[in-house]
């Protein structure tokens, strides 16, 4: 193979035979659980990178079962969102996602900076309660539930939500194990068609586990649950931070 053909296919590894496909990547039917809950404070600005700011004590613990996601076909994801500000901007900080699919976590790891792991994690309605659960291994870390579809959600809040920023920390070493990129990224939800959205009872359960720290933010308090379905497009994301200059 010459080096100019190289060079044109080298979008994802292996060469011959990509982890993932080019986008778009859309996303039909995807359904969430958002358990929003107040934390230590001390331990939000020990774990969030500047130049992003903690805007409040709260988490957002999803859970997302995605069963038919373009060039990534059908899988579920569960990890915490932090509220921040970026340069008087507010949005959410990514800080951990743990999935079973191996094409979105090289995806997300290589093309935005997703801090993606690999685990099994579930999302299901149980008779009358929508139930997420994470396992890493033979370990149960996570467990969420709520009552299903108890009440309406305020569809402009949701959509609101779902259309601010988001921010990812990338990494990506040399072959000598130093930071080759080291950048703040910033991405957003696009095209997004809410199909519905409920509140109702939560409750949010975290173990601790040594490669899966979702208990290193404790749960204090249940704010509030959400549970929605949309349809949108995961957009590339713009490096908004240089931490290598």
């Amino acid at each position: 193979m010459k080096e100019g053909h190289v060079r044109e296919r080298a979008f994802s590894m292996p060469l011959t035979s990509p982890a993932y496909p080019t986008g778009p990547y859309r996303f039909c039917q995807r359904e969430y659980l958002v358990i929003t809950y107040r934390t230590d404070p001390e331990r939000l600005r020990e774990l969030v990178p500047g130049p992003l700011e903690v805007i409040g004590p709260l988490v957002k613990y999803e859970f997302i079962r995605m069963p038919d996601s373009s060039g990534f076909g059908d899988y579920t994801e569960s990890g915490q969102v932090i509220p921040v500000s970026f340069r008087g901007k507010q949005g959410s900080y990514t800080h951990s996602m743990f999935l079973n699919d191996e094409s979105p976590i090289a995806a997300g790891r290589e093309l935005w900076g997703f801090p993606k792991k690999f685990a099994q994690p579930t999302l299901r309605a149980e008779t009358d309660t929508l139930v997420g659960t994470l396992d890493y291994g033979p370990v149960r870390v996570a467990t969420g539930t709520m009552g299903y579809k108890h009440k309406p959600a305020d569809a402009a809040a949701v959509l609101a939500s779902l259309a601010e920023p988001n921010f990812l920390l990338k990494i990506i070493p040399h072959v000598d194990g130093r930071p080759r990129i080291c950048e703040l990224v910033e991405y957003y939800l696009e095209d997004i068609d809410l199909r519905g959205a409920w509140t109702g009872p939560g409750a949010l359960d975290l173990h601790a586990h040594a490669l899966a720290p979702v208990a290193d933010l404790p749960v204090l308090e249940v704010v509030s649950t959400m549970h929605f379905i949309a349809d949108l497009t995961l957009g590339l994301g713009k490096v908004v931070h240089d931490y290598l200059r």
